[in-house]
Order: C-alpha cells, then structure tokens, then sequence
C-alpha cells in the first residue's frame, strides 16, 4: 500500500445548538467567511489610516468609507459567486430548476463569480462617490487573501474539491463516498489536497507578497500594481492547481475523464483554467500599467 496521509477527525460543524425544536450550527465554512471579511477589513483600515502608503500622502478613501464599501463587497460576493456557479458549471440544471438558485446553504460557490460580483459592486460604489476604482480595486483586493486562505481551509475540513488521485506521500484519503470513487484503484484513494494548495498559494503566498508591496515597495502609490499582481496571482495559482483538482462531476464523461470544460483530441483546459485566463490577462494589463506610469 502506498503512503498517504489519513485524513483529520474534524466535523464540518464547530458546534451545533437546538432550539424550539430548531438546530442552529456553526460550521467552520461561515466562521472562514467571517474572520475572512474581519481580518481584510482591519488590512484595509490600516493601509488607508497611513497616508505615506499613497500617493502624494493621499488615501484613495476614508475609514468610514471602508466600512460602507464592505456591505456592497459582501454582497457582491454573495450574489457574484452564487450566480458565477449557476452560468458557469451547471446552467442546464439550475434552469430545469430555478427554485435551487436561492438555496445557498446546499453549496455551489464560484470564486470567479464572486470576483466579478465584487467589481461590479465597486465599480458602482466609486462612480457614486467619485472614487478612483482602479485604486479602490487595489485596496479590496489587499484585502482578499485572508478568506481566500482561510476559505480553502474549510474547503479541507468539509472534505470538498479534492484533488485528482496520487500515490504521492502526501495524498489524502478523504472520506467521502465520492472521493473514494477511483477508477483502477481497488483500495483506499488517496488524492492531492488541492485545498491546502490553494490556501499556501492563493492565500499565504500572495498575500504576503500584497502586504509586503503595500508596505515595503509603494505599491499603493502605483494605481492597478496591487489589483494587477493579485489578479494574475490568483490566476496563475489557480491555473497551476487545477492540474491536480479533481474536475466537477458535469464535465467529466468516458470520453472525457479530465473533466475539460475545453478540448479538442483529449487536450485542453478546465472551467476553472478557462476562467482564470482573462484574470492573468488583466492582472498583467493592470501591472504593466501601473509601473509604465511610476
């Protein structure tokens, strides 16, 4: 048997209470949202609270300006990444059903969804209170990496988006009925832990490179640097996983067992690939941008 790593006794939920014949938890998923959006809002109240950071000592928003753009931040992630998952990996369903659209509570995310949730929502706030978006954008997303991090950590402890299976040592063996559906492996199926990737990638790496610019390199003082390098950040990290990520169910058939949303003669790209392209785009745009300006 090939070395593997069993995985964690952790339950999804932290605890759980009943009440008038009613059970309310807390599950790890929502405590990540939580101190997620806490943590980036306390990095983003701390860069706007020291103007050295900015150009011309000027922050591109007040703290109380911080704090009404989060409430439109938190909607366009919810309504972003709702609607992404529903027009991005099952859109046939969801219209044969449409009732299930509102039913967030049963899963069905989209990171690339709630991105552009995000800056929709800002893009409308800025123009409303003549704000530069571009710089806004760079302060949301200086901000981001704490839930991304955290986020994908609660993805491992609910034992979701698992990765492909490996004989590597590290390799997981989730729990799940549906991880444990190996073709060709008759005993346990260890797969990559593509959620703990993600979190070193996508949110330790990137965002202390984020803090370190902010801080360090003047990266504020460039308008589109920090947006431009999270962007192609998250989008290159998000490329590179989707290699090992286990693909969604619907894209994966017998003649197509990588579940490629995009291919032709067995080669080709995944949803998650195909949306991370035009973020890179952009990020690179953003940056190459910012420093022919600097």
């Amino acid at each position: 048997m090939n070395a593997m790593l069993p995985f964690p006794d952790l339950s999804p939920e932290i605890f759980s209470l009943t009440l008038f014949g009613m059970t309310v938890a807390l599950r790890w998923y929502a405590l990540a949202y939580i101190v997620g959006i806490l943590v980036g809002w306390r990095i983003v109240v701390r860069a706007v609270e020291r103007p050295k950071l900015w150009a011309g000592n000027t922050p591109v928003m007040t703290k109380q300006q911080v704090e009404d753009l989060l409430f439109w931040v938190i909607l366009g992630v919810i309504l972003g990444g709702r609607l992404g998952y529903v027009l991005f990996y099952q859109p046939g369903y969801y219209l044969s059903n449409p009732a299930q659209i509102l039913r967030i509570w049963e899963g069905g995310m989209s990171f690339h969804g709630g991105a552009l949730g995000v800056i929709f929502a800002g893009i409308a706030y800025t123009k409303r209170h003549g704000i530069s978006t571009i710089s806004t954008g760079d302060v949301v997303c200086l901000g981001l990496a704490p839930g991304l991090f955290l986020g994908r950590l609660a993805n491992f402890i609910n034992a979701e988006l698992w990765g492909r299976p490996t004989d590597l040592p590290w390799g997981v063996a989730f729990p799940t009925v549906a991880a444990q559906d190996c073709p060709d492996i008759a005993t346990i199926c260890a797969r990559h832990p593509s959620q703990l990737y993600e979190a070193l990638l996508e949110g330790l790496i990137l965002g202390a490179l984020l803090i370190y610019l902010a801080w360090r390199r003047g990266g504020l003082k460039s308008e589109g640097l920090i947006g431009g390098v999270f962007l192609a950040g998250y989008g290159a990290a998000r490329f590179i996983v989707e290699f090992v990520r286990q693909p969604d169910a619907q894209f994966v058939s017998a003649n197509n067992p990588l579940g490629l949303a995009w291919h032709v003669n067995g080669w080709g790209l995944t949803m998650g690939q195909l949306l991370s392209l035009p973020m890179i785009a952009i990020g690179v745009f953003l940056i190459l941008r910012a420093t022919r300006k600097a």
